[in-house]
């Protein structure tokens, strides 16, 4: 190829103007883990299984039928809540670009993409909690980010985004 046509760039290869000096993702904690939540669950079943006998064995079997309906109950509690954490957020921060893809529990995604200079970042600070919230501003758009995250990696996360919005206005260096 000549310097008037020159060979185009593939998807893994970016000049290093360009690529990318920030990048993070954010996803929700989940405390209680696939054993935990096994264990869990076999605890809960035995209890409410001989509670449920010794109902029956006094002649009130209805009961029994409801100790079922509860462990069922707790089962698609945290079925909903383990859905629910699938949810992420990345961020991704170059020279010329702010980039972040919110990935929701359904597959259903919201993209923004902004300028480094014209983005200003707003983090709102309470005094017994640390960082309540972090928002990103552009022209009159509004993108808040972290919103699941405890107030200490919410805080974490703030100082890191606040030194690359600078990094990025400075030019990337």
């Amino acid at each position: 190829m000549s310097e008037n046509n020159p060979k185009p760039l593939r998807d893994g290869e970016l000049p290093d103007q360009d690529r990318p000096f920030f990048t993070a993702v954010l996803t929700p904690h989940r405390s209680l883990g696939p054993n935990g939540f096994l264990v869990l669950m076999c605890f809960f079943g035995g209890v409410s299984f001989i509670a449920g006998i010794l109902f029956l064995r006094i002649g009130a079997w209805p009961v029994f039928g409801f100790f079922g309906l509860d462990i069922a109950l707790l089962w698609f509690a945290f079925r909903m809540n383990y859905h629910s954490a699938r949810t992420f957020e990345e961020v991704v921060v170059s020279r010329h670009e702010i980039a972040i893809r919110k990935v929701g529990p359904g597959k259903k995604y919201q993209e923004y993409r902004f300028n480094p200079f014209w983005v200003r970042l707003t983090v709102d600070r309470i005094e017994d909690e640390g960082v309540v919230k972090v928002t990103l501003l552009s022209r009159g758009e509004q993108v808040d980010l972290g919103n699941f995250l405890n107030p200490d990696d919410r805080t974490s996360f703030a100082g890191a985004m606040a030194n690359a919005l600078s990094v990025a206005k400075s030019g990337g260096v």
